[in-house]
C-alpha cells in the first residue's frame, strides 16, 4: 500500500518537473509562450536596389553584382582609400599609406595581417591582379594613366604611369576596389599571358576572354571589408550582410549585420515611413519628405555634385543646332523643375559649366564666371532666338522650323526614379507650354539608361556632372562617357549614345575639340594649366549646352533614429563628402560613429 502511495508521489513530482521544464502548449486562441531571449543582434537597416539570381550575382566587376554601383559595396571591397573632401585628406580603407615616390610612381603601402574573408592572406598580390582585371575591362585607369602595376614586397604596391597626373590618385586609390586573387587571380593570370603576347583590347582574343570573364559567377564572395552578403539571404525583397570577424576592420564597426531592402523609391518609401529603414538615399519627392518630417525623422541635405539634365539625341533635328539648345536653356524654369521635383535637394543650376556650381569658385576665374551665360528664365529671349533662324507657331502654338517640320518630341525617364520623373513630367509640360509639344514615358531604369547609351530616344533625362572634385571628371561624363561612346571614342563603339560631335565651332574660342580638351584638362602635374583647360572647357560647354542641367541634387536622406545613433551635426564637414561619392555613410560606419541605440 505505501508502495503504491510512493509510486503515486512520484508520478505527480516528475509531472510538475516536467510542466516546469517545457512551457505547455497554448489552448487554442492563446499566444505562443515567448522564446528564452536570444543575444540582442545589433543592426542597420539600409536600402539599395538588387537585382536576385541569375540577373544578381556575385562578380562585381560587371553590371549586376550584388550592390556594386551602390555605396555599400566599400564594406566589401573596398578601395584602398576614401577622399575626404573638407580638407583634401585621404582615409585608409584596403590601403594604409601612400606617396609620390617621383613624378611618375605612386606607391601605397598595405595594412599587414589583414586577412580575407576565406582566410588567404591581403597582400600586394590582390591589388595587381586586381588592376589585371582592370585593364581587360578597359578602365580608365589603364586607358588615361597607367603603364604598369607591380609588387615591391607582400604589402607594397607601385602604380607606374605613362606621364605625370593630378588626377591618377583618385581613379587609383578611390575610383577601383581590390578584389581577391583566391577569386580571380586566374583571370588576372590570363589577362597577364595576353598583355605579355602584344595583345591588345582590339584584338579578338582579348575580346573572347572579356565576353568569357563577362560571364563568370562566383559561387561565393570573398570580402576584405567587415561585412559579407549571406547569399542565403537574398530574397526579392531583402538581404543580410553579416559582419566579418576576421576582417581587419571589424574592430571598428558597431553593428553585427547590415539588412538592405532591395527596391527603387516606391518601394522603399512605405518601409521607411513604417521605421523598417534608418537611412536611404532615394530621390524622395516633397510629399514623401514632409511625411518624414511629420515623423520626426531627421533629413540629411549633402550635395552630391551633379543631377539632371535635358538629353537630347543630335541626330534628332532640331537638336543638332546649339541655338535651338540654347532656346530651350532659356525656356525652362530650372528652379521649378527642382522644387516640384525635389523641394529644398532640388537647386537650380546657375553657371552651367558643365560641372558642379559649388566647385566654380575653386577652378574658374572671375573672369570666365562673368562670361558664362547663366540662361535665366526668359521665354521671350527664347522666342526671340528661335524667331531669328525663321521659327513660327502653327495654329496651335507648337513651333515649326522653317521647313514647316512641328515640334513634336517623346521624352523618357527612368520611371523608378521619383526625382527624375517628376522633373520629366513637368519639363514635358513646360516644353508643351513654350510650343515644343512633348509627350512623357517612363521607362525602367535599367532598360532606360540602355536606350539612351544605345542611342533609342529624342529626349530623355539623365545625370550631367560627376560627384569628384577635379571637374574634368564632370567634362568627362558629360562629353565622352558612357553616352556619347561613338563620337568620343571611349567605351562600346557600337553605342551611339547622343552622337555629339566632339570637334566643334564656338564663338568664344573659335573651332575646338573637346576630346582633346577634356585630356588636357587632367594631363600632367601643373594645375595651372589645367586650371586654364577647366576655364576653356566650361566656356565651351556653356554656349554648346551638349545637354542642358536642370538642377544639382542635394540629398534628402531620411535618417531615423530608431535602431541607430551618432548622425553628426549638419555643419559637420564630413557632408562634404555627399551622398555617393566618397560617401559619408561609409565614413560614418566604416569609423564606428554610427552606432546602435543605447550602446
Amino acid at each position: 500500500m505505501k508502495a503504491r502511495i510512493w509510486l503515486g508521489v512520484l508520478l505527480i513530482l516528475a509531472l510538475a518537473i516536467s510542466a516546469c521544464a517545457a512551457p505547455a502548449a497554448p489552448t487554442a486562441g492563446e499566444a505562443p509562450a515567448p522564446a528564452a531571449a536570444a543575444p540582442a543582434v545589433s543592426e542597420m537597416h539600409i536600402a539599395w536596389p538588387y537585382q536576385v539570381p541569375p540577373n544578381g550575382h556575385l562578380n562585381t566587376f560587371v553590371t549586376g553584382g550584388m550592390l556594386w554601383d551602390g555605396p555599400y559595396g566599400s564594406l566589401m571591397e573596398p578601395p584602398l582609400f576614401y577622399y575626404m573632401w573638407a580638407d583634401q585628406s585621404w582615409m585608409p580603407m584596403a590601403g594604409e599609406s601612400w606617396e609620390w615616390v617621383d613624378e611618375t610612381t605612386l606607391r601605397v603601402k598595405l595594412p599587414a595581417g589583414a586577412v580575407w574573408s576565406d582566410g588567404s592572406a591581403y597582400t600586394a598580390k590582390d591589388v595587381v591582379d586586381t588592376f589585371a582585371i582592370y585593364r581587360l575591362l578597359n578602365n580608365a585607369a589603364w586607358t588615361d594613366h597607367l603603364a604598369d602595376v607591380t609588387a615591391v614586397d607582400d604589402t607594397t604596391v607601385d602604380f607606374i604611369l605613362r606621364g605625370p597626373s593630378t588626377v591618377a590618385p583618385r581613379r587609383l586609390l578611390r575610383n577601383t576596389y581590390i578584389h581577391a586573387s583566391s577569386v580571380y587571380g586566374e583571370w588576372a593570370q590570363r589577362v597577364n599571358e595576353l598583355v605579355a603576347a602584344g595583345k591588345t583590347a582590339e584584338d579578338q582574343e582579348w575580346k573572347d576572354l572579356l565576353s568569357e570573364f563577362n560571364q563568370f559567377r562566383p559561387a561565393d564572395m570573398v570580402v576584405l571589408g567587415p561585412y559579407k552578403i549571406d547569399s542565403s539571404t537574398i530574397t526579392e525583397s531583402q538581404m543580410i550582410l553579416n559582419k566579418v570577424p576576421t576582417s581587419f576592420m571589424a574592430d571598428r564597426v558597431k553593428f553585427d549585420r547590415l539588412v538592405n531592402f532591395n527596391g527603387e523609391t516606391p518601394v522603399v518609401t512605405p518601409l521607411v515611413l513604417a521605421g523598417d529603414v534608418d537611412y536611404a538615399t532615394h530621390g524622395f519627392p516633397p510629399a514623401t519628405e514632409r511625411e518624414y518630417i511629420n515623423l520626426g525623422y531627421r533629413i540629411i541635405r549633402a550635395p552630391n555634385y551633379n543631377g539632371p539634365a535635358l538629353y537630347l539625341n543630335h541626330k534628332v533635328a532640331p537638336f543638332d543646332q546649339k541655338e535651338v539648345r540654347q532656346a530651350l536653356a532659356y525656356a525652362i524654369d530650372r528652379n521649378e523643375n527642382g522644387v516640384v521635383s525635389l523641394g529644398d535637394s532640388g537647386r537650380a543650376v546657375q553657371n552651367m559649366a558643365g560641372f558642379s556650381d559649388n566647385l566654380v569658385p575653386n577652378w574658374l576665374t572671375e573672369e570666365t564666371i562673368g562670361k558664362l551665360n547663366k540662361y535665366e528664365f526668359d521665354r521671350a529671349k527664347a522666342e526671340e532666338i528661335l524667331t531669328g533662324l525663321g521659327w513660327s507657331r502653327d495654329s496651335d502654338g507648337v513651333w515649326m522650323d522653317g521647313s514647316g517640320t512641328r515640334m513634336e518630341f517623346e521624352l523618357t525617364a527612368p520611371s523608378e526614379f521619383a526625382d527624375w520623373s517628376a522633373a520629366a513630367e513637368n519639363l514635358a509640360q513646360q516644353l508643351t507650354d513654350f510650343g515644343f509639344k512633348t509627350a512623357f514615358r517612363g521607362i525602367t531604369f535599367t532598360q532606360h539608361d540602355l536606350d539612351v547609351q544605345n542611342g533609342q530616344f529624342q529626349m530623355a533625362i539623365r545625370a550631367w556632372g560627376a560627384g569628384n572634385p577635379h571637374p574634368q571628371y564632370s567634362f568627362d561624363w558629360d562629353l565622352r562617357n558612357p553616352y556619347n561612346q561613338t563620337i568620343s571614342g571611349v567605351g562600346d563603339p557600337s553605342r551611339a549614345g547622343m552622337s555629339f560631335p566632339l570637334t566643334q565651332n564656338t564663338d568664344v574660342l573659335g573651332e575646338v575639340e573637346l576630346g582633346q580638351m577634356v585630356v588636357a584638362a587632367a594631363a600632367g602635374s601643373d594645375s595651372e594649366a589645367q586650371k586654364a583647360a577647366i576655364n576653356d572647357l566650361a566656356l565651351a560647354y556653356n554656349e554648346l549646352l551638349p545637354q542642358i542641367p536642370l538642377w544639382e541634387r542635394y540629398g534628402n536622406n531620411p535618417a531615423p533614429e530608431i535602431r541607430i545613433t551618432g548622425w553628426p551635426a549638419d555643419d559637420d564637414p564630413v557632408y562634404k563628402n555627399g551622398t555617393y561619392n566618397d560617401p559619408f555613410v561609409i565614413v560614418l560606419v566604416a569609423n564606428g560613429v554610427l552606432q546602435p541605440v543605447g550602446q
